[in-house]
């Protein structure tokens, strides 16, 4: 899409019509080309780029068929429009089925062409977004364990480089899901410590004695089963960083004897009476209010204060919804591999729907959903019938609103009417002739669409 302003190609054999359309697309801002044969248009295709293809569908010699099949050769994200008789409603359909954007059927109103125009220029502007995604995730995902374009993001990253050469305590907030580990690791892998081991523990998913024995390791004979000496997570951790991952499950008993490792830089395994000098940093993550958790008394208030030396909060999702189509395109190629499937696109609706979904499970549960849609996939492009069906019922409320929708009964009953009238000089008795019915009754549907104006 052309990038400053909106390149039109407007093809009719009436010359009115296409005047008429021309017009409403310069008054729009748009720039345009008009064609009255489709040979013209076929020649004219060749040589420019278009977003936008208003094409008549029945037109001597070169049909607007013809016209749709060859914008689409030459650019698969230009969005063709066919305009199209009532006669001719079917071969419409079959011309959506070859990849049309919409039809429009004759008469047709100038307000609906204006609508339809803007929503097909929205949908060439998202598939343009989309190629520059995935150029973007090509170039910077092997970079960095997190990519975003959003700015409350790149502060935070921003801040997070700063504060990764200087060996502090970092404490991470954020809700389940925003990607606290994430964070963690791009903060080693830009310290001093990037060439050490980077050790995980999640607090929460362990017991107190099986948390132990990870962290702090054993003697043999340290308890039954202990056949032999192993090291813990901290000793691991040595010259590196160690992250605990919500930090707030753990026991009190078990922060004290973390807050002593903290504090003396020395580790002892269970069973032992000795200690270990250890080199670590050490990064926690909560998705709890620690200030909280201290208040009520479940965490102690020394460890916070060691622990939360700089602070830094992930937003969730929902407040990121510029990072979502990036992050979908970093899924999609990420699963694609991995499951050496042919899958490298995702229907600008889907997008939409992704972006207006609340993300209750946050960047995990958007990972979700792209993996069972790649696995799920029938075509190289993501669609709507590869989404959960948790996502169905926000899918059809979401299409409902944003995607191209065909006029009601009404709208349909009320734009041939004006045509009758336009064509009759605003002759009403002659019009209800044409419409078949008699003059109170087209006296009616005029007031019902609040035509019904001045007397003849």
């Amino acid at each position: 899409m052309n990038e400053l302003v909106p390149r039109i190609l407007i093809v009719d054999d009436e010359a009115t019509a296409v005047e008429n359309l021309a017009h409403v697309c310069r008054k729009e801002g748009y720039e345009v080309t008009t064609r009255t044969t489709g040979m013209g248009a076929l020649s004219v295709l060749g040589k420019n780029d278009f977003d936008v293809v208003l094409t008549d569908l029945r037109m001597e010699k070169v049909d607007g068929m013809a016209v749709l099949q060859r914008a689409l050769d030459l650019n698969p994200d230009t969005a063709v429009i066919l305009i199209t008789g009532y006669a001719t409603l079917d071969s419409a359909v079959e011309a959506m089925k070859a990849g049309a954007f919409h039809y429009i059927a004759k008469p047709f109103r100038l307000d609906e062409v204006r609508q339809i125009l803007r929503r097909a220029l929205e949908v060439v502007r998202l598939r343009n977004e989309n190629r520059q995604l995935k150029k973007r995730i090509e170039k910077e995902a092997n970079g960095s364990p997190i990519v975003t374009q959003d700015p409350v993001m790149q502060r935070l990253l921003d801040m997070a480089r700063q504060i990764a050469p200087t060996d502090t305590n970092v404490l991470i907030g954020g809700e389940s899901g925003t990607g606290k580990e994430l964070l963690a690791q791009f903060i080693h892998n830009h310290s001093g410590r990037s060439g050490a081991h980077f050790q995980a523990v999640n607090c929460g998913a362990l017991h107190e004695e099986l948390l132990a024995n990870e962290l702090f390791g054993h003697e043999k004979g340290a308890f039954t089963g202990a056949g032999e000496a192993r090291p813990g997570l901290i000793e691991a951790a040595h010259g590196g960083t160690l992250f605990l991952d919500e930090i707030a499950e753990m026991s009190l008993a078990m922060q004290v004897k973390l807050l002593r490792v903290i504090q003396e830089r020395e580790v002892q395994r269970l069973g032992s009476s000795q200690a270990i000098s250890v080199d670590i940093r050490v990064i926690a993550a909560t998705h709890r209010n620690l200030q909280g958790e201290v208040a009520a008394g479940r965490f102690r208030q020394d460890l916070y204060y060691r622990l939360n030396v700089v602070e830094l909060n992930l937003p969730p999702l929902v407040q990121r919804q510029d990072d979502i189509p990036l992050l979908a395109f970093l899924f999609l190629r990420k699963y694609a591999a991995r499951m050496q499937r042919n899958v490298d696109d995702i229907d600008p609706q889907v997008l939409a729907v992704l972006q207006s979904y609340e993300y209750p499970g946050n960047i995990r549960e958007l990972e979700n959903i792209i993996e069972r849609g790649v696995a799920l996939a029938r075509t190289n492009c993501l669609s709507l019938t590869d989404l959960p069906s948790m996502l169905t019922e926000h899918a059809i409320h979401v299409v409902r609103e944003n995607a191209s929708s065909l006029p009601t009964l009404a709208e349909r009953e009320e734009s041939y009417i004006r045509y009758v009238l336009d064509q009759t000089g605003e002759n009403r008795t002659q019009a209800a002739k044409i419409l078949g019915i008699d003059r109170v009754s087209l006296w009616r549907k005029l007031k019902k669409y609040g035509m019904e104006g001045q007397e003849e």
